[in-house]
């Protein structure tokens, strides 16, 4: 499939999905781009972070650009901004190919993912040293896979892992990517609010 054909397909898909909001219940509004690039040879990739170790929260995981909304700011510019401060890939709102559903996070946040297409991208991306440690391209297709999942003496819910770079990665990256998967590549209503995040990234 081309990149054309890979974007067009992502966009009917989502454009069917009827996404669920969640009211903030005082959770602090942040964005996070699933940003769908083109690489020669592997087909529709992702960009996924790997957060700086300095950082004071959540330090060193894998993430999708994003971060806090600023006041005023709608999800979807958050989303594209975030996308370039910690990438340097510029999209516009005519790149945004549809938005996922909420999720409420542990630790006080409430993320809506915007998913965006990112065309062919320089493999010199680079995200501000204070933020992002590296930046990784991964096929989509290392992703749309059966979903690991956990119990924890904590929670009733399932802990969500999907499979990274021989590792794992974990909700909430893991939910939207997940739900990603099965409704841009398959049109699938598929939820995963109630997925739980290791207790970790309970803080």
């Amino acid at each position: 499939m081309s990149s054309v054909d890979n974007r067009a397909a992502i966009a009917a898909n989502l454009a069917g999905f009827r996404r669920i909001a969640v009211p903030p219940d005082g959770r602090k509004p942040a964005s996070v781009a699933v940003c769908v690039v083109a690489q020669p040879g592997t087909g529709a990739c992702l960009l996924i972070t790997r957060r700086a170790p300095s950082l004071r929260s959540h330090a060193g995981q894998w993430a999708l650009p994003g971060g806090r909304r600023e006041a005023g700011e709608s999800a979807t510019d958050a989303a594209l901004r975030e996308l370039h401060e910690e990438t340097g890939v510029r999209a516009a709102l005519g790149d945004v190919l549809g938005v996922l559903d909420d999720y409420p996070t542990r630790s006080g946040y409430l993320i809506t993912p915007v998913v965006v297409w990112g065309g062919r991208v320089s493999p010199a991306m680079r995200g501000p040293a204070s933020e992002v440690a590296q930046i990784y391209v991964i096929p989509v297709a290392d992703f749309d896979v059966e979903p690991r999942l956990l119990s924890i003496p904590e929670s009733p819910a399932p802990v969500i892992q999907l499979p990274i770079l021989d590792r794992w990665l974990h909700a909430p990256t893991a939910a939207v990517i997940y739900q990603f998967c099965q409704a841009g590549l398959h049109g699938r209503a598929t939820r995963v609010a109630h997925f739980e995040q290791p207790v970790f990234a309970w803080q």
